[in-house]
């Protein structure tokens, strides 16, 4: 015999105040995939400037690297992508039904890991933009 729950709509975010750990955990890692997709495309349009020379590609660098919001927002993509190897590292685990008692602690020990790598780096990109 099969039961059905209501669960209502994953898309109703206005009961986000009961997500769990594992619910929140869920939409990080989706947000920082597709944040992670997004940047890959960015990253490729910049590389694709080398074909119209060495010249063109240096110009394009180094006007990026001059502005102070890519910089920032060089700080939230390593952010982003230390979450997502964290959360996947995680998940992986739990698939394997290592720590499932714990998954609520790693997910939060991701969080914090990824908030001190992020705060730590600070420094490296934003030497020189001031």
């Amino acid at each position: 015999m099969s039961q059905s729950y209501e669960r209502g709509l994953v898309e109703d975010f206005g009961r986000w105040r009961e997500f769990s750990a594992g619910m929140w955990a869920w939409i990080f890692h989706k947000f920082t995939g597709w944040v992670l997709i997004g940047y890959l495309f960015t990253h490729i349009a910049v590389l694709s400037t080398a074909i119209s020379g060495a010249s063109v590609y240096n110009q394009t660098l180094g006007g990026l690297e001059a502005l102070l919001l890519v910089r920032i927002l060089e700080v939230g993509l390593l952010a982003v992508a230390v979450f997502h190897i964290l959360n996947g590292i995680r998940l992986l685990f739990v698939d394997l039904g290592v720590g499932l008692e714990s998954q609520d602690k790693s997910f939060y020990a991701s969080l914090v890991i990824t908030g001190a790598i992020a705060i730590a780096s600070v420094p490296t990109f934003l030497t020189g933009a001031f």
